[in-house]
């Protein structure tokens, strides 16, 4: 019954904003840590952002450090990555996960998904 649902992708242009969600359910966000995970064409999966579960400490990977913001809204067992003054580089099926562990797992591991929301940043 886990499940995580994105959404809040879609085209915008160099130097705009999305905010995305990802709505978990059949678990508790407060006991798991939360990651942010993005895929291109013809490129590795990349570690976005990740938050922790016991105090909130976040991460975020360096190409993104700055632009993005990971937060969580507990009562309505959400997630959330604000993503400001987008590049085309951003451009990517942008997934949530649960980690294994945590926000250290190495490697950084999802063991439940979401079906991801594309972004597209193009002029």
């Amino acid at each position: 019954q886990v499940q995580l649902v994105e959404s809040g992708g879609g085209l915008v242009q160099p130097g705009g904003s999305l905010r995305l969600s990802c709505a978990a359910s059949g678990f508790t966000l407060g006991n798991y840590a939360i990651v942010w995970f993005r895929q291109a064409p013809g490129k590795e999966r990349e570690g976005v952002a990740c938050i922790s579960n016991s105090d909130g400490t976040i991460y975020y990977g360096d190409s993104v450090k700055g632009r993005f913001t990971i937060s969580k809204d507990n009562a309505k067992n959400t997630v959330y990555l604000q993503m400001d003054s987008l590049k085309p580089e951003d451009t990517a099926v942008y997934y949530c996960a649960r980690p294994v562990y945590g926000c250290h797992d190495k490697p950084l591991t999802g063991e439940y998904w979401g079906q991801g929301t594309q972004v597209t940043v193009s002029s």
